[in-house]
């Protein structure tokens, strides 16, 4: 699923320890009684309040405020804090994911943070990254994601599996007859993709000495972008993966014929455990395989955070509710209610959490992972370059070709739409 990506994907870090810090800072009690009375609104993401319920509860005890939780799809809110947050009805606490941030900050949605380094360096660095734009702090981390391998028990064993890509090539060369197959990706978009692309080179956006994305320096037509390319093709142009696993109806396809037990492996992420659990498939879960360069497959690290409105009226308050609810023992809570995987380092060997596998997937895929550009310009990569990755599926183009397009359009979409700010 495109959690990461348009949700931009389920989303998971160096070690995907990922929730957030410990309490937050001690209130006066001169702060406390100005709270008093107070409301805050929490837009939570759909299905997931039950995680923060007990910790809403203990704050408004503590503080004396009331504080409304409302339910919306998470990669959606800022849509509706566009409308709502003018005009008086947003939240005052939100949540989205990461690579949202950059595009809230330009538009002036969001409040920066000022929180403690000694609260800040609870969560990995890479969930942390995620909320930070030009050095400045405009979320916390409550929980990450990303892709790892789900590969069928009884079709194939965790002995068995392929230690590489090009040996899960190998692999389904000899299972797939085109109704059963060995290993499936939805490598015609760039969210899966660059997790070969990047092993042999290639990158989305270089980076400055300070380590903030430069949008000038696009490398997703490199050298190594298109040498991975060329092995994300050689599935295709072999007849390894159904010609209905690309496009946008390529992810029904490819999990129903993981729930069908037609698949050995596909690449999802830690957002179909339920879903697949339910199917009744005998399934594994581990990091992705090696290249045949020795590197390990990257994937996008998907951040979900805790963010205070720009429109907020009680900022202060709404911040203190933020670190209250990313901290470690909320995050821990979060967790073992929702399973999403929390992003506070502390938390990356808790026995808790780690005795689930999807759980175990994600912190060791995480080790090789990036966050996913949280710069505006970041916006107009994902067309573009899923165009240039479907004409090399289809073999109408080969993938330089397809991906010298799919650069100099993004470079042209960019100089238009960002180079005034």
């Amino acid at each position: 699923m495109k959690m990461a990506k348009k949700c931009s994907v389920f989303m998971l870090c160096a070690a995907v320890s990922l929730s957030l810090a410990a309490c937050g800072p001690k209130e006066s009690s001169s702060a406390k009684s100005s709270s008093k009375g107070s409301e805050l609104v929490v837009w939570e993401d759909k299905e997931k309040s039950i995680g923060i319920k007990a910790a809403v509860a203990a704050f408004e005890k503590e503080h004396d405020v009331k504080v409304k939780v409302v339910e919306k799809p998470y990669a959606k809110q800022i849509e509706d804090l566009r409308m709502d947050g003018p005009a008086g009805t947003g939240p005052d606490v939100l949540t989205m994911p990461g690579d949202q941030i950059g595009t809230a900050v330009t538009e002036g949605l969001l409040k920066e943070l000022h929180v403690k380094k000694d609260v800040q360096s609870l969560y990995t660095d890479a969930s942390i990254q995620s909320q930070m734009v030009d050095q400045k702090l405009y979320g916390l981390p409550k929980a990450v994601e990303t892709t790892v391998l789900f590969y069928n028990k009884d079709l194939i064993t965790e002995k068995e599996l392929p230690k590489t890509l090009e040996e899960w090539y190998d692999y389904s060369k000899k299972t797939a007859d085109g109704s059963n197959f060995g290993f499936l990706a939805l490598f015609d978009q760039i969210y899966y993709a660059e997790s070969v692309m990047s092993g042999y080179g290639g990158y989305i956006f270089g980076k400055a000495k300070d380590g903030s994305y430069n949008p000038s320096d696009i490398g997703i037509n490199n050298e190594g972008a298109v040498k991975g390319a060329a092995l994300i093709q050689k599935f295709y142009k072999d007849g390894l993966f159904p010609a209905g696993i690309i496009g946008e109806q390529g992810i029904n396809v490819l999990e129903s014929l993981f729930t069908e037990g037609k698949a050995a492996a596909i690449i999802s992420g830690p957002w179909n455990v339920e879903a697949f659990s339910k199917a009744g498939i005998n399934y594994g879960i581990t990091k992705l395989p090696k290249l045949e360069n020795g590197k390990n497959m990257s994937s996008f690290i998907g951040v979900k955070s805790y963010n205070v409105s720009a429109f907020s009226k009680n900022a202060e308050l709404a911040q203190e509710l933020a670190v209250f609810l990313a901290n470690e023992k909320n995050s821990k809570t979060r967790y073992e209610e929702t399973k999403e995987v929390p992003a506070v380092k502390s938390l990356a060997n808790d026995p808790a959490i780690m005795k689930s596998e999807a759980a175990r997937a994600v912190t060791e895929q995480s080790r090789f992972s990036e966050p996913t550009p949280n710069i505006p310009e970041m916006n107009e990569i994902w067309t573009p370059a899923d165009s240039a990755l479907q004409t090399v599926a289809t073999g109408k183009a080969d993938p330089k070709q397809a991906l010298d397009q799919a650069a100099e359009t993004a470079k042209g979409q960019i100089k238009a739409k960002h180079s005034g700010k």
